[in-house]
């Protein structure tokens, strides 16, 4: 009885520490994660972003939206650019050229040009090219 009762507290001390270290790694994955203040959507402002993939990997512009997302970006539409590029293009359509600095900033910084186009009713328009790298997904089992 004295052998099962220690191999009982082992393995619970194990899960205990097991658990600490699980819970230590997902808060600093957390805190590792937060993107410089440049780029995050500014306070109080709805920066309307459209995402457009101009490569031929899937789900690009998908990922790209998630980024921008959880950085306070309003990402009003995804979809796929009639070209093909080989790097990010930011395109500033309404005349707020910070705003677009801060979205290139955000995807880990992407020249910014300014292309007026009021038809879009979008801020922003971003081109994902094919050397556009999404940031590494955590793996929490």
């Amino acid at each position: 009885m004295k052998g099962l009762t220690f191999v009982a507290l082992v393995a619970v001390i194990g899960l205990m520490v097991g658990g600490a270290v699980f819970v230590h790694g997902r808060t600093r994955a957390a805190a590792g994660a937060r993107p410089p203040s440049g780029a995050r959507a500014p306070d109080g402002q709805r920066v309307q972003v459209e995402v457009l993939n101009a490569t031929k990997v899937r789900g690009l512009a998908r990922r790209a939206t998630e980024v921008l997302r959880d950085r306070g970006f309003d990402v009003v539409a995804v979809g796929t650019s009639g070209e093909s590029r080989a790097s990010t293009l930011v395109l500033d359509r309404s005349g707020h050229s910070d705003w677009a600095h801060r979205v290139a900033a955000a995807l880990n910084g992407a020249p910014v040009e300014t292309r007026p186009d009021s038809s879009r009713y979008v801020d922003v328009t971003v081109l994902i090219g094919s050397s556009w790298r999404p940031p590494a997904e955590p793996f929490y089992p």
